[in-house]
């Protein structure tokens, strides 16, 4: 519920800004330690990111609401945005987006923690489940540079809006798709805030829609075996149906007006 969001926002809010916070029996404030309001920076942060991996993950629609309020804490913390990105690049560097190229020296498994996925006793996740933990991470990216936090003063510029989002599409077409991880991240992209770039940057963006359907799918079909197809198929489609549209809609969890009367 919107009311329910707007308690946590403001407990966030008076934590960063050094006012006593009840929780769980106790009152904490980050003026108890010369370093609190930097660790609880770094904690908080770093749970964002969490909640991309995990809640996002499993639950599309979550994305806004932890955005919404991420994107607003941001905008009067900038610290913790900053941190934010921090984790969230080195969780998913396909966020950035970087595909890491292994270095000499590296072993096997060091390169497998570089590229993201989770190594616990040698052994690494499955691929299944890294995909879904990077989705997560991206559909919660893709939401905060498209929202605000409704009851903000709104006088400057978002923080880390669409202008973000419109690079992290170009610099990811420029890069040479890789198997599996690319039709979903951009999919996954186009669904939570294609929408929002349609409306920002118009003709320039449906230029970059018809390159994709052009120029890029192909290139990924080219990296891709027949067990791979399943998001590069549906890749295609969503493209194929926004381009014969003209039209991209609204992804599916957004939080409308009436929202924030609940």
């Amino acid at each position: 519920a919107g009311s329910k969001l707007r308690e946590v926002f403001d407990k966030i809010n008076n934590l960063l800004s050094g006012k006593p916070v009840q929780t769980e029996g106790q009152t904490v404030s980050v003026t108890q330690h010369p370093q609190g309001l930097e660790f609880v920076c770094y904690k908080l942060a770093e749970k964002f990111v969490r909640h991309g991996e995990g809640e996002v993950s499993f639950h599309h629609d979550s994305a806004f609401p932890i955005a919404v309020v991420l994107s607003g804490i941001w905008e009067l913390h900038p610290r913790v945005g900053d941190i934010f990105l921090a984790h969230l690049h080195k969780k998913c560097p396909y966020s950035v987006p970087f595909y890491p190229a292994r270095k000499e020296g590296t072993s096997m498994e060091e390169y497998q923690r570089v590229l993201g996925y989770e190594v616990h006793d040698s052994k690494v996740e499955e691929q299944d489940h890294f995909l879904k933990r990077m989705s997560g991470m991206i559909r919660l990216y893709a939401a905060i540079i498209q929202l605000r936090w409704p009851y903000g003063n709104k006088q400057g510029a978002h923080p880390h809006g669409l202008s973000y989002g419109w690079r992290w599409l170009a610099q990811m077409l420029n890069l040479e798709p890789l198997a599996d991880v690319t039709a979903m991240l951009l999919l996954d992209f186009l669904e939570v805030c294609g929408n929002a770039l349609m409306k920002q940057y118009g003709i320039q963006f449906w230029k970059t829609m018809f390159f994709i359907q052009k120029s890029y799918i192909p290139r990924i079909e080219a990296v891709t075996s027949s067990g791979q197809m399943g998001c590069l198929s549906r890749l295609k489609n969503f493209v194929q149906k926004c381009l014969q549209a003209e039209e991209i809609p609204l992804p599916k969890g957004v939080l409308t007006p009436s929202f924030w009367r609940t």
